[in-house]
């Protein structure tokens, strides 16, 4: 009988950040945390931003003449990003969890080969989607300059 030792079965933040053994579907579960995490920093400086309002009109304009430089524009773009993604992989892995998405399998070995086949096309048409939302915001961005 062979002994398990620490470092044998260790997963290890890296296999975390780098999907482990899913794929693709790894990858994005990866960003979708890494756009939560995004996003929550982001609402944190809205409510920050948006209070400071309480501290005067002095203090709201100058904290609103940071935010109209091309870097802070361009920092709301990558915003619009991670929520357009963040979204629609939500629509993706609730579609999953609920089973909608998920086959029959052919074989309990993973990865099932019903459920790939329906969740891919669906991977792909909504992260379509993403990017065909991704450039029209980008092109509104370069359109109409704040």
């Amino acid at each position: 009988m062979k002994q398990i030792t620490g470092n044998s079965n260790r997963i290890g933040i890296w296999r975390w950040l780098m999907g482990g053994r899913h794929g693709f579907e790894g990858y994005l579960y990866v960003l979708h945390r890494i756009s939560g995490v995004a996003l929550l920093l982001f609402l944190s400086m809205h409510v920050f931003f948006t209070g400071s309002r309480l501290l005067g009109q002095e203090t709201w304009e100058r904290l609103m003449s940071m935010t109209r430089g091309p870097v802070f524009v361009f920092l709301e773009y990558l915003v619009y990003c991670a929520f357009i993604f963040h979204a629609f992989n939500g629509v993706r892995l609730i579609l999953i969890e609920l089973g909608i998405a998920v086959g029959r399998p052919d074989h309990p070995v993973f990865p099932y080969r019903g459920s790939i086949h329906k969740q891919r096309p669906l991977m792909i048409v909504l992260m379509i989607v993403t990017g065909i939302l991704i450039a029209l915001g980008g092109f509104d961005l370069l359109r109409f300059p704040h």
